[in-house]
């Protein structure tokens, strides 16, 4: 039974990762940012796998948007222009934001599979991922490159932190936030149903918290 499951899980892991480069090359571009659906297999590693599997294709596809700023798998024109004053910089701020969006996430669908029903935790799940993907990529970017003239002249153009971000990412984070909410919840739901993946019984936590 643990090799069956062991095997789903790699198989699954597998998939998502090829739907991650797939997604990344096909993002939308909208000014200097872009709408990326590659939030969602985010999504649904975290609920199918919890925090390790989501932090792990969180990571791939933080190497993916890396490898953007080389017109690898499409081209991020913020990349180009990051990359051009901080190579390490713009790793950690396209790599860690998506490890951490992935293994939160994680954590929070096992908790709230605990709790409540498995269909609104993939639900929220899903949006939740679409949430801290546009909060942490807007602050480390802000965060690390704030700083430089360069990049507050070109982007910021006199903006506050706070007034940049709200009206960098208005439309993207509302689309990537309805489709995140609405495919990945719908994906990692349809797996919990058919049992494609195990869910945290909290039926079970309830009858040992009454045991003791």
């Amino acid at each position: 039974m643990n090799k069956k499951l062991d095997t789903k899980k790699l198989v699954l892991l597998g998939l998502l990762t090829a739907l991650v480069v797939v997604l990344t090359y096909f993002n939308i571009p909208i000014g200097p940012l872009s709408i990326s659906m590659t939030v969602i297999p985010v999504a649904i590693a975290a609920i199918a796998l919890g925090p390790v599997g989501g932090a792990v294709i969180g990571a791939v596809w933080g190497v993916c948007s890396f490898l953007q700023c080389f017109g690898i798998l499409g081209t991020s024109g913020m990349g180009v222009f990051t990359l051009q004053i901080s190579p390490v910089l713009t790793f950690l701020q396209r790599f860690i934001p998506r490890v951490l969006e992935g293994f939160l996430a994680g954590c929070f669908f096992r908790f709230m599979a605990r709790t409540t029903h498995p269909k609104p935790s993939c639900f929220i799940t899903g949006f939740l991922t679409a949430l801290m993907n546009t909060i942490f990529f807007m602050s480390a970017l802000v965060i690390l490159f704030g700083n430089n003239q360069e990049f507050v002249d070109t982007y910021m153009q006199g903006k506050s932190a706070i007034a940049y971000i709200i009206s960098a990412i208005s439309i993207n984070a509302i689309l990537e936030m309805v489709a995140a909410t609405i495919v990945a919840g719908a994906v990692g739901f349809a797996l919990c149903q058919a049992k494609l993946i195990s869910v945290p019984d909290k039926k079970k936590k309830s009858e040992t918290a009454a045991a003791v």
